[in-house]
């Protein structure tokens, strides 16, 4: 028995632990600003979109006669001006973990990077945080201000309802709702949720990636940490209206001579000294909001091409 048990002792010095090549996470998300908003690329770090700000008018000419004259009108247009602003990471990497990992780290690191930077632009544009000065107002507290809000109570909780009533505020604005973008779990609040005829208006998509249907149109989950359920439970958007100018795409690059130091200068990281890697990551990005003259809403205050569905309080 004592025999038995010294080969069982040999064999597990010659058979090595297994090591699976995969890090346990999430998947990353993905930024539902980058994916829906319309994206345009910039050759300057500002650049100017016109805007229509006034409308022409047509007029009768007096059926009497033919001394009428004709009257003139003007269509004229605002510049509205976009800026690119940078978002910037380091992440530093002791050389001793990258050579003794199997796994090629940075390879790992870099979704989860972009999510990182879908992360920041989301809140960004839609609630504000951290919001470059030089960007308009977020989406969900604008959309608030121009009065297309709707919200949920206590005793009234039918999202699908509320998503069409806000849909109704963007169209008598004078836009066309083409999107929805909710807070994380909306989709199974949604489920079987019906018209007043007892149409099914939402359809979970079970493709992965994917988004689900609301009314006919995508509705994105934010699921990527941006989302503030305290201040919005849905967005309605015609998202032709919102654009995003992209200056740099996100690079990456990878130092090993490199100083890390603090706002005062003290230094808190040197890669060469401390044997490690830095790898760098740099996204230029700008956003702006086209509130163009409506036929329906000649009142820019009240008029926006978004509104939002708020929580019961």
């Amino acid at each position: 028995m004592a025999g038995f048990a010294n080969r069982i002792e040999r064999a597990d010095t010659v058979i090595p632990v297994a090591t699976v090549n995969e890090i346990i996470q999430e998947v990353p998300k993905q930024s539902v600003i980058l994916e829906r908003a319309r994206k345009v690329r910039m050759s300057t770090k500002q650049q100017t979109q016109p805007v229509l700000a006034s409308l022409p008018d047509a007029y009768w000419i007096n059926a009497s006669g033919d001394s009428d004259l004709k009257q003139t009108t003007k269509a004229s247009w605002d510049g509205v001006t976009m800026t690119a602003e940078e978002l910037a990471v380091l992440v530093p990497i002791p050389d001793a973990v990258v050579d003794d990992s199997s796994i090629d780290l940075f390879g790992e690191i870099k979704p989860l990077l972009v999510e990182a930077i879908g992360k920041a632009v989301d809140q960004a544009v839609l609630f504000g945080v951290n919001k470059p000065a030089s960007w308009p107002t977020a989406i969900v507290p604008a959309a608030i201000a121009a009065g297309n809000d709707v919200a949920l109570s206590a005793t009234d909780t039918d999202v699908a309802l509320a998503a069409a009533q806000v849909a109704g505020l963007v169209a008598e604005d004078g836009f066309a709702v083409n999107g929805f973008a909710s807070a994380p779990g909306l989709n199974w609040k949604l489920i079987g949720s019906r018209d007043a005829n007892g149409g099914l208006v939402y359809a979970p998509n079970v493709t992965a990636g994917q988004p689900s249907s609301l009314y006919g149109y995508p509705l994105n989950e934010v699921t990527n940490g941006a989302w503030d359920s305290t201040q919005a439970e849905l967005l309605a958007a015609d998202w032709s209206k919102f654009v995003v100018g992209i200056r740099q795409d996100m690079t990456f690059k990878l130092f090993d001579q490199m100083v890390i130091s603090d706002a005062d200068g003290a230094v808190v990281y040197n890669s060469a000294q401390q044997d490690g890697k830095v790898l760098r990551v740099v996204f230029r990005v700008g956003f702006q909001v086209a509130n163009p003259l409506t036929r329906l809403n000649p009142t820019e205050a009240t008029r926006y091409p978004a509104g939002v569905i708020t929580p019961a309080a």
